[in-house]
This record gives C-alpha cells, structure tokens and sequence, in this order.
C-alpha cells in the first residue's frame, strides 16, 4: 500500500514538473535571455544583464518551491574581490547563486553552455567566460581573460569539478583554476551548494522541490604557492568544499568508505 502511494506521488510530482515546472522555465529562460540581450546593446558594464539573470533565476526557485538558507553570507561580503570555488551537482546550481552571491560577478563555465539558444547568448553577452577543454589554445585565452577580469576587481565564479556530479558526491578538482586564483594573488573562497542533486540530478526533465542551502567557507589565501603548488590548492580547496558539503548533504562521504578499507586492510 505504501508503495502504491509512493509511486502515485512520484507520478503527480513527475507530471508537475513536465507540465508547469519545465514549460514555465523554458519560458522564462526565453523572455529575460531575449531581454538581456536587448539591454547589453545599452550597457557595457553587465549591471543590467546581472539584474535580468537574477530576476530569471528567483522565478525558477520560487516557480519550484525551492527556499534557500546561506550560511556565513558574511564571509561573501568581506572577500567580494576573490575566486569563489563551488561544487557543481545540478542545473539550479547557476540560478541558486546568481540569487544569493550578494555582487555582480563572472563564470568559468564549459564551452558547451554558450551553444544553447538564449541562456548560451546571455553568457556570452554578459561576458561570462568559455572554457574549451579540448582545445588548449583557446583555454589558454580563457585563463588569460579570467585573471585579468579578476584583477580589474570582479569576483569570479569557477566549478572546479569541471562539469555537474553524476552521482551527488564532489568529484576531483581540475587544477587549471587555481592557476587563476594563483596569478590574480586573490583569495579563494570555497562554497558547497547542498540540495540541488535533489531537485534536479542530470540527464533527467523531473524537477523535485527541495531546500537549498548554500555555506560559505573561510577563504583560503593564495599568498605563499607558486605555479608548481597547483596540485596542492586544489586538494586543499576540494577538502574545504568536501568538509562543508558532506556536514550539511545527505548524500554519503566517500571518503568514510575509502577510511574504512584502510583500516579493515590494516
């Protein structure tokens, strides 16, 4: 009997989502990506688009009865000028920060983003920044572009995972960001958004109200490494999100699992 009303729910959600959630979204993407591309033709500085994304992305939390809770917003404020490194598990990953990241600021985002009608022209527009992970040379310009952007003072936002988790668990950090941070000589501020793998993993249109919550860790100074020290900022900073992810999801650490076998093995 349980069951039976578990998979009646499960339908009416699945069709909730087909027929209001993902029609509605699809709508507001149109209307503020075709507005904000109008606006970049009168402002250059991306204030506007900032304002156009924010406004789509509050109707596609509050259209999905999705409420949101930040923890140590403070730490934000303080560090606006820096690298904010934030795990990436879902598409309402963009939307959840665009709302609670209290300043305008840049993404790092995959090549592939760019080549979606209306969302893929905002960022491009709006001067977000295109990493193409098969072609070297073009990355090369794309670091180039990002640290000057973060030296002129804008904060910018990077996935270090280098694309969403399939699973919900943050995956290995790719170095190439911290070179950002590295050469810019800003902070890195590491952020675990918790709860957007349950309302919209990958590779799937059913869209599951959930909480949000976003925590803001302590800033991580870049003053001391060196281009050779790479690989162990990014370890660094993948603890800070693991730590501040796993305290708060209820997706499983693995790393408990990976402590287990050792200890069994020894």
């Amino acid at each position: 009997m349980k069951k039976s009303r578990s998979k009646f729910r499960d339908t009416l959600s699945w069709l909730r989502s087909i027929f209001i959630f993902d029609p509605l979204i699809y709508l507001y993407t149109i209307v503020f990506g075709t507005l904000s591309l109008v606006s970049s033709l009168f402002d250059r500085s991306g204030r506007v688009q900032h304002w156009f994304a924010r406004a789509w992305s509050w109707m596609i939390l509050h259209t999905s009865l999705c409420p949101v809770e930040v923890i140590g917003r403070e730490r934000l404020l303080e560090h606006r000028s820096s690298v904010l490194a934030v795990n990436h598990i879902s598409a309402f990953d963009i939307p959840t920060l665009y709302i609670h990241v209290p300043f305008q600021f840049r993404i790092m985002a995959k090549k592939e983003l760019f080549s979606y009608p209306f969302l893929g022209w905002h960022l491009r527009r709006s001067g977000q920044l295109a990493i193409d992970q098969q072609n070297p040379g073009s990355s090369v310009r794309s670091l180039k572009r990002a640290i000057e952007t973060l030296c002129q003072g804008m904060p910018l936002v990077i996935f270090p995972e280098g694309g969403r988790s399939a699973t919900g668990q943050v995956q290995p950090f790719l170095t190439g960001a911290f070179y950002i941070a590295i050469k810019a000589k800003v902070d890195i501020v590491p952020i675990a958004l918790v709860g957007t793998y349950e309302i919209l993993p990958m590779n799937t249109f059913h869209i599951r109200p959930n909480r949000i919550k976003v925590v803001v860790g302590e800033p991580i100074a870049t003053a001391g490494y060196g281009l050779r020290d790479m690989d162990a900022l990014a370890m660094r900073v993948q603890k800070a999100v693991e730590d501040l992810y796993y305290k708060h999801a209820e997706v499983a650490d693995p790393r408990l699992a990976s402590k287990a076998v050792v200890s069994s093995n020894e």
